[in-house]
């Protein structure tokens, strides 16, 4: 296995991971500023008493947390298929390409889901990732 391989995934790895860890702090956010808390006990935060009005769906605090859901559906698969397309020794160009489009899908689609595109961006970039790992894990298989 080349290490320059391993490095490239490792680089393309920590960036959808901290991207994706990025939407925990950013739902809070949206849920402090839109005043809508998924707990009783954490109205309190947001008033003085605890205040069940405040236990609520909004949709923007949703539409933020459901872009969230769709990273751990998306980069789990990736960080294992794509540690594993590391070791088949593919060529470092080809592995970049990989892993770059990945990473730019998942960020297009993050700036998509949340900033409501129209269809079919947020589509488009959910799309171009799914291809990306399905490719890698057939080239996998095929070793």
């Amino acid at each position: 296995m080349d290490s320059e391989i391993l490095r490239a995934f490792s680089t393309y790895a920590i960036i959808v991971i901290l991207k994706m860890m990025l939407m925990a702090p950013l739902t809070s956010y949206f849920r402090l500023t839109r005043k809508a808390v998924a707990n009783f006990e954490d109205s309190k935060l947001l008033s003085r008493s605890f205040d069940k009005t405040l236990v609520r769906v909004d949709p923007v605090v949703e539409r933020v947390r459901r872009c969230h859901l769709n990273d751990l559906e998306n980069v789990i698969p990736f960080l294992a298929v794509g540690f594993l397309y590391a070791l088949t020794g593919p060529e470092l160009s080809t592995a970049l390409l990989h892993y770059r489009i990945f990473a730019g899908a998942r960020i297009f689609h993050t700036f998509a889901y949340i900033l409501a595109f129209p269809q079919p961006c947020r589509f488009l970039g959910f799309l171009g990732g799914q291809l990306v790992t399905v490719h890698m894990a057939f080239r996998v298989l095929c070793q």
